[in-house]
């Protein structure tokens, strides 16, 4: 998969959302400006004319030029207006359409071509504000947008995607600053992408289709933006203050797939309720989250040994919150996941559970912990992209949540330590921790029983889990409950205050 520079399609996004601020909102000024963001980025513009006529300055042939490593890219607008409303704000319309063309080139001198078609009719944008923010008010009863990447020399599938966006309206806020700030928001009734792929190879070639629908589309960002030649080094630009923190949610989704490769065929589909995704950056933190509800999939195909395979859980999360840059203390951290009330097919249990002695119950797995650790180096720094392993601290561990719930049987737990560094010798290359954590299991026994029932477990090893319960839980309160407390002190481990090591 490609990965493009994030600047080959900003100046043209520019057109109808990041404009350049200027002292006043004139139709003059806001054109010099962006002309200043398009070189700020690296890019090169030209164009057939500009003619200002009464209150409106036309700009005409617009050809838009990004050179970056191993590729290029090249847009066009027949025309862009930009009129004085005469309260202040101007008003900018543009073509309805424009293309713009990626290629690029492997190391073997193959060429690739991505050509790309913007539909924007009826697109309307005002600009407001003052000398050191402009805000920019958009509204288009349509977007679409088409992606072609034909078959060539190595490359056997033609492949095209579409997207069409309905009822798209928000704003941006940018400052006119060498170190842009910006802050958006949008929101759009629905959304649609398509994606096919079709592959003429005799015998082996096939065809393949996918269908994305979307509902009540929100989305808000704020953020520093910096010249792209500071860019190239994620790490010095953080340090300069780059950042962007962006969330972005949905009412319902829903996807459907059907694809064929030779004899073979499959199908997918699935609905998804409320889901929502974040994601953030600066210097001194990254974040990356996102939740959904109500999700149903369904498979099926050659490949699958009955009609169709049904997964569906009430709820998933996700919550990634890390330190980005080398520090003398010890900086916050966080991991979350959440799978709740996991369903699958009867006649996936069937296949190694034909008489349905163990409980389907929904399963639920949760891991939610917190803590303090630093890198020894900058994350994104070149000298950390060339190790495979980099150099950092644990400092501490706070385990808020540990639960695993399935077939009749639960665990949970919460727990903390912290983790002298200055010791990686006593646990053989694992920093001395201290702390403990504190389990409570439930159903244990039943289900031992019942996985020797099945023949899953072989009864010697039945014996085996319960002499490991017998040494490391002792009988808690309830039936079939059993509970147990892991403790590392004084350089060693313990089981419910029996040493162990």
């Amino acid at each position: 998969m490609k990965h493009f520079p994030t600047g080959s399609l900003s100046a043209l996004a520019v057109l109808f959302v990041t404009t350049s601020a200027s002292a006043e909102v004139t139709a003059d000024q806001v054109w010099q400006n962006w002309k200043g963001l398009i070189q700020n980025y690296g890019q090169t513009l030209t164009v057939g004319s500009e003619a200002r006529a009464g209150d409106t300055l036309t700009v005409t042939g617009l050809a838009l030029v990004s050179e970056f490593k191993g590729g290029s890219s090249k847009g066009s607008i027949d025309s862009i207006a930009f009129r004085d409303v005469g309260d202040g704000t101007v008003e900018v319309t543009m073509s309805p359409q424009y293309p713009v063309t990626l290629t690029f080139t492997d190391p073997a001198g193959k060429a690739e071509v991505i050509d790309i078609l913007v539909d924007q009719p009826d697109l309307k944008i005002i600009a407001s504000g003052s000398d050191a923010e402009t805000r920019y008010d958009f509204t288009a009863p349509k977007v679409n947008v088409g992606i072609k990447s034909p078959a060539g020399e190595g490359r056997p599938a033609d492949t095209a995607v579409t997207l069409a966006v309905n009822g798209l309206a928000g704003n941006y806020t940018v400052s006119s600053d060498v170190q842009s700030r910006i802050a958006s928001t949008f929101q759009a009734e629905s959304a649609r992408v398509g994606l096919a792929v079709t592959d003429p190879t005799p015998d082996t070639g096939g065809t393949s289709n996918m269908t994305v629908n979307i509902t009540a589309l929100t989305g808000a960002t704020t953020g520093v933006l910096l010249p792209a030649t500071e860019m190239e080094n994620m790490a010095a630009a953080l340090a300069s203050g780059f950042s962007s923190d962006g969330s972005f949610g949905y009412a319902s989704a829903d996807f459907t797939f059907d694809g064929t490769a030779g004899d073979q065929s499959a199908k997918a589909s699935g609905s998804f309720g409320e889901g929502t995704l974040r994601a953030a950056l600066d210097k001194d933190h990254l974040g990356y989250g996102g939740a959904s509800k109500g999700v149903r999939l369904a498979f099926s195909g050659t490949s699958i040994p009955f009609p169709e395979l049904v997964v569906s859980y009430a709820e998933t999360a996700f919550d990634l919150v890390m330190p980005v840059s080398k520090s003398e203390t010890p900086q916050d951290f966080r991991v979350l996941l959440r799978l709740a009330d996991l369903v699958v097919s009867d006649e996936v249990w069937g296949m190694f559970d034909p008489t349905a002695a163990l409980p389907r119950d929904p399963a639920t797995v949760v891991i939610d912990t917190t803590g303090k650790a630093k890198w020894l180096i900058d994350l994104f720094s070149p000298e950390a992209q060339q190790m495979d392993n980099i150099p950092g601290e644990l400092h501490a561990l706070d385990i808020k949540e540990l639960t695993l719930r399935a077939v009749g049987a639960a665990v949970t737990g919460v727990g903390a330590f912290t983790f002298d560094n200055s010791d990686v010798t006593t646990f053989d290359g694992m920093p001395l921790p201290t702390g403990k954590l504190d389990l409570k299991i439930t159903g244990a026994n039943a289900l031992l029983d019942k996985l020797s029932q099945t023949g899953l477990l072989p009864q010697d090893q039945v014996m085996g889990a319960r002499m490991m319960m017998g040494l490391f839980a002792r009988p808690g309160e309830g039936a079939d409950t059993l509970t147990s407390t892991l403790e590392f002190k004084d350089k060693g481990f313990f089981a419910n205050g029996q040493q162990l090591q």
